[in-house]
């Protein structure tokens, strides 16, 4: 029979054998322990989501390959063809680098009058069972 430590955490899911933890970015105190407040599971993997998808190549420092050029598709012409180009190097872009989920679907719409993509994407975090959606608009800045 294992051993298993008294200070040992456990998932307040029946399923998941894992929590995944990360920082707030907001970088918001916690009024109990007067630290950052950190998010949990599936918030915390929508979170790398999102940030996954906004990074370009060479901006993680020491992790130069972790990228897209999703910023730089943004200044082609609006058409349904980089829509779904866009939709497939998101789901790359997630498969390749964000072990804690299994993609379900990317899509995204071209929205003429705000210049930009709709994207959703629906994905299963590893070790529960509810599909989770995150939407973003993508839009160029300059």
């Amino acid at each position: 029979m294992p051993n298993y430590d008294a200070g040992s955490v456990s998932n307040k899911s029946t399923r998941s054998s894992r929590i995944y933890k990360d920082l707030n970015l907001d970088f918001q105190q916690n009024t109990a322990t007067k630290d950052i407040q950190k998010i949990e599971d599936v918030e915390s993997v929508k979170r790398s989501v999102r940030n996954l998808i906004s990074l370009n190549f060479y901006e993680k420092p020491f992790h130069p390959e972790i990228g897209s050029n999703i910023r730089g598709m943004l200044f082609e012409n609006i058409t349904p063809q980089i829509g779904h180009f866009i939709s497939k190097q998101i789901e790359i872009l997630i498969k390749n680098y964000e072990p804690r989920c299994r993609v379900v679907e990317v899509s995204s719409r071209p929205n003429f009058e705000r210049n930009g993509y709709s994207i959703s994407i629906s994905f299963y975090v590893i070790n529960s069972p509810t599909p989770v959606v995150v939407e973003s608009f993508l839009e160029r800045l300059r």
